[in-house]
């Protein structure tokens, strides 16, 4: 190839061909996509991200006179570049584009996104046209696969077992009662039990011994029988 060349192909260069006149100007677009936030502290910053795709647009001319033109085989008239190109844009397949300039080389695979040409009215079979690219990733989507367990496996089972809800506690909590000034234990069982005589379950079932019992401090809590 020359210092500057455009050459377009398809199917692994199957099909091949130089663009016959080199456009005097070429326009590729390449941004960034950073994304602006507020933080907090920090006040406005920029993330960067991955590159935007690149965009590729040139103009030129499919000439009728292809003596003083960059050649390609099998390629000898305008009509020959553009059934091509419009052949590539029905197979809806991503073409190469190259580009080769004062030392730079661009080579990336890319789709059709626009292609007008025109006769031009004062050299009659001169075609000029512009083409309108864009940069192409291949991908392919990834299958994923759910795995399912059996409901009779003990991995099921002593999983339900584990997320299975307690059982609320449903026993009754022993009543208690906090000793007041001028209270005893006769006092308390007639009070709260009925029958004063009944002061010796408490005794018995508090632990109390008959001092203790005769000296009841203010504030002790008393457990009553259930």
């Amino acid at each position: 190839m020359a210092d500057y060349s455009i050459e377009l192909s398809f199917n692994n260069r199957a099909v091949v061909f130089q663009i016959p006149v080199l456009p005097e100007e070429i326009e590729i677009e390449g941004e960034g996509d950073g994304e602006e936030h507020n933080v907090a502290g920090l006040g406005w910053i920029n993330a960067i991200d991955a590159p935007k795709l690149k965009e590729i647009t040139f103009s030129g001319v499919f000439p009728a006179d292809m003596s003083d033109a960059i050649p390609s085989k099998g390629f000898d008239a305008p009509a020959d570049y553009i059934r091509r190109i419009e052949d590539w844009m029905n197979k809806k397949k991503p073409i190469r584009f190259i580009y080769i300039s004062q030392g730079l080389k661009i080579n990336i695979p890319v789709s059709i996104e626009e292609f007008n040409y025109k006769e031009v009215g004062g050299a009659p079979g001169d075609f000029e046209y512009t083409l309108s690219l864009k940069e192409y990733v291949f991908y392919s989507a990834k299958k994923v696969t759910i795995a399912k367990t059996s409901a009779a496996s003990p991995g099921k089972k002593k999983q339900a077992a584990a997320t299975k809800p307690k059982r609320p506690d449903e026993r009754a909590k022993p009543k208690t009662v906090k000793v007041k000034s001028g209270d005893s234990l006769w006092t308390i069982a007639k009070a709260n039990l009925g029958d004063g005589s009944r002061y010796k379950e408490l005794m018995k079932l508090n632990n109390i011994t008959e001092a203790q019992a005769k000296k009841l401090k203010v504030g002790t809590v008393i457990k009553l029988p259930g």
